[in-house]
């Protein structure tokens, strides 16, 4: 039997087909800045810690809303428990860095021939922090942490996880409307690839019909990522070298994603080109299987852990595995999502993290069948107060993927 919905449209027919709707989705709201920089002072004052420093990325984006991508130069800003925001940039950024705020702070500059660690310590203790633990953003590169430890030799500089990850693994309501949406986007351009495929057709050319997709419906920047693989290809989770064409009967895998207003979305969909073989469908049933298992194991008071275990219990039951073995599942189950593609809270044995309310991660606990090819199911949720919610539905069968 052929899986319905896979062929028969054309490149340009689906583009054209496409109605915009990015528009429509309102990025966070200055207030929400401010609350998020609230919450962080207040588990600053719980864990008696004076300053946090976050680095630009998505943590100084998160709590400041300031765009500024990691460089080999010093750019980020100290939070202090009152809530006193000091932005730290190289001087001839600082018109830039003025036009960037979003939170107001004070902004203090060093010239290329001073040193940024000793503006740091002098910015502390002007603060009345002269010395003890100050939290630094566990994305800050080792370099300024070597600098910071150097110039300041009474500074304990300790990971400031528990903040940014303690703030950032809670969804806002505004954020889930967010990456709501843009996963909406993403599982509408994954139904049109599925139509646009034919015998021969390369992993470029899918490739580049999501990244023109996306950008039709509306995101600017097109795909985040993009991971087309066929046939035996599918078999290595992240891709290979040289992609090979499509052929009949083999396994399609398709993982990709946007970014808008900072946020991403994520979803794997995996289906067969023509004709199903029954070793295709037994491991595809397994998947969606486990993929359930992991879902319902989705409790909230749950461990991070128990959620992992859940999927390779399931497995274990069919033979694969077990733990990481091949064939099986080679790699944790989920990650978070949000303003990175892979962020807290992680789906993996050992991670005694327990579920809350607002928790977003994906549930993707793929199957990897060595020298044929690779089942991963992907979708991710929510956690609310009853429990796990989907952004998107997961597959409906491998003869429907799309529930057509």
């Amino acid at each position: 039997m052929k899986t319905i919905g896979i062929g028969g449209s054309t490149i340009e027919a689906e583009l054209n087909a496409i109605t915009p709707t990015a528009h429509l989705i309102n990025p966070i709201q200055k207030s929400e800045f401010y609350a998020r920089i609230d919450k962080a002072c207040k588990l600053m004052q719980e864990q008696n810690v004076q300053v946090m420093y976050v680095h630009a990325g998505t943590n100084l984006y998160y709590f400041t809303g300031m765009k500024w991508s990691s460089s080999e130069r010093m750019v980020g800003a100290l939070l202090f428990a009152d809530g006193s925001l000091h932005y730290i940039a190289p001087t001839f950024e600082k018109g830039t860095v003025l036009d960037f705020m979003l939170i107001e702070g004070t902004v203090h500059c060093w010239a290329e021939h001073e040193s940024p660690y000793q503006l740091f310590a002098q910015i502390c203790s002007e603060n009345g922090v002269d010395g003890g633990v100050v939290f630094m953003d566990e994305s800050t590169p080792f370099f300024i942490t070597d600098g910071i430890a150097k110039a300041h030799s009474k500074f304990k500089l300790v990971n400031a996880k528990p903040i940014t990850a303690g703030c950032r693994m809670i969804k806002s309501e505004a954020e889930i409307a967010i990456i709501q949406n843009i996963m909406n986007i993403t599982l509408e351009v994954q139904k049109a690839v599925a139509r646009i495929l034919y015998a021969g057709i390369s992993a470029k050319e899918v490739t580049d019909f999501i990244h023109e997709a996306h950008k039709r419906h509306g995101v600017a920047s097109g795909s985040y990522f993009c991971i087309v693989l066929f046939g035996v290809d599918s078999s290595f989770p992240h891709g290979v070298k040289s992609p090979k064409n499509l052929e009949d009967g083999e396994v399609v895998l398709v993982d990709t994603g946007c970014q808008l207003h900072g946020y991403i979305s994520d979803i794997t969909r995996t289906y067969v080109f023509g004709e199903i073989n029954e070793t295709q469908r037994r491991i595809w049933n397994i998947e969606k299987e486990t993929q359930l298992a992991a879902f319902n194991a989705s409790q909230l008071g749950n461990t991070l852990s128990s959620v992992d275990d859940a999927s390779r219990m399931v497995l274990e039951t069919h033979g694969l595995g077990p733990d990481y073995d091949l064939p099986g599942l080679p790699h944790r189950t989920g990650h978070g999502i949000g303003l990175d593609i892979h962020e807290w809270p992680y789906v993996v044995r050992n991670e005694e993290t327990t579920l809350e309310s607002g928790m977003c991660f994906s549930i993707e606990p793929m199957i990897c069948v060595p020298n044929q090819f690779g089942i991963r199911h992907e979708d991710h949720v929510y956690m609310t107060q009853q429990g796990p919610k989907w952004f998107t539905e997961p597959m409906l069968s491998i003869e429907n993927p799309f529930g057509i």
